[in-house]
């Protein structure tokens, strides 16, 4: 089994509280199964074993936001976000991925990678992301999801599969440059398109000097996946904005599911409650300026939290407040 190559992180996990608070879908379900505690309980439930393992320990692995926050501030680093998707591939493989999970899955499979417009640079559209939004003097590459939600899934094969598609694209792009929005993308294509340099669009685009106050929700995958990463808060301090802290700590996560990377289209309802907490916790919701690095953040928060002012940062960077 997968898992098995996690066995410290389920022994540590399973008797340890300290990063219950940093569970975004625990905060809004308050159900002791979806925080890392007890996704750590289920997987070692998993390795007695998986023919009497109940529907309700399968949905709470797929429930995980996977936002690597606990990883990040654990203090031994154990890798809970990789043990969520090793645990998700061991129940994909047994046959047993809840019915939402499948249907998604499906859907993901079915990609058509196409290159448009001139340029020498290619700016990747994900499916949270506009054309529109693509900056000037790019190609732009879209078509699906590059494979790193399948990998998230559970279904590797296929997330292989996918990602071959995009990375022969790429090379028939001409390009040797690939900006991207969407901080998932940037993390999977960083660790695995050779030959081709990828930024995040925050690196990329021309940043416009500004003023005023805005609270930025820290993405999940540039702080707690790509240690390397300035945080673009820093850019926006250099830029002259006012940074307000949000929220109740500096730890949690408020990207509303970002790290499972199609959240939203597995557990719309668990994806509300996320929108709504962040919403409850905003100062003033119709005064606020929250800024997001995340496509798909902006893409949940105006959908379910409609009361919220939400801008992308490229919006930020290129146009000001």
């Amino acid at each position: 089994m997968k898992i098995d190559e996690f066995q410290e992180t389920i022994h540590a996990c399973r008797f340890c509280f300290m990063c219950r608070h940093l569970s975004a879908v625990g905060n809004v379900t308050f159900r002791e199964s979806d925080t890392p505690r007890g996704r750590a309980l289920i997987a070692g439930k998993m390795q007695q074993s998986m023919d009497t393992l109940e529907q309700d320990y399968i949905d709470a692995i797929f429930k995980s936001e996977i936002s690597a926050s606990c990883r990040f501030h654990c203090v031994s680093h154990f890798d809970e976000a990789g043990l969520v998707i090793a645990a998700r591939e061991d129940i994909v493989a047994a046959g047993k991925a809840p019915e939402p999970v499948k249907v998604v899955a499906e859907q993901l499979k079915n990609v058509s990678f196409s290159v448009e417009g001139s340029g020498d640079t290619l700016y990747y559209v994900d499916s949270y992301s506009d054309k529109k939004s693509a900056p000037a003097g790019c190609k732009t590459i879209s078509g699906g999801d590059t494979g790193r939600a399948l990998q998230v899934l559970g279904y590797t094969a296929d997330s292989e599969a996918v990602f071959a598609q995009f990375a022969n694209a790429v090379k028939s792009s001409g390009c040797v440059k690939l900006v991207t929005s969407c901080p998932a993308s940037f993390y999977f294509l960083k660790e695995n398109l050779n030959g081709v340099e990828v930024m995040h669009a925050s690196a990329f685009l021309s940043s416009k000097k500004g003023s005023g106050e805005v609270y930025y929700l820290e993405s999940d995958y540039l702080k707690n996946y790509c240690a390397e990463f300035v945080s673009p808060a820093e850019s926006l301090t250099k830029l002259g904005y006012s940074l307000k802290p949000f929220g109740t700590n500096p730890e949690e996560s408020y990207t509303a599911g970002e790290g499972a990377v199609v959240y939203d289209r597995l557990y719309p309802e668990v994806a509300e409650k996320m929108c709504k907490h962040i919403s409850e916790l905003a100062d003033n919701p119709t005064s606020d300026v929250l800024v997001t690095a995340s496509p798909y953040t902006k893409a949940v928060l105006n959908k379910y939290a409609p009361e919220l002012t939400v801008k992308l940062l490229d919006e930020i960077l290129v146009k000001g407040l």
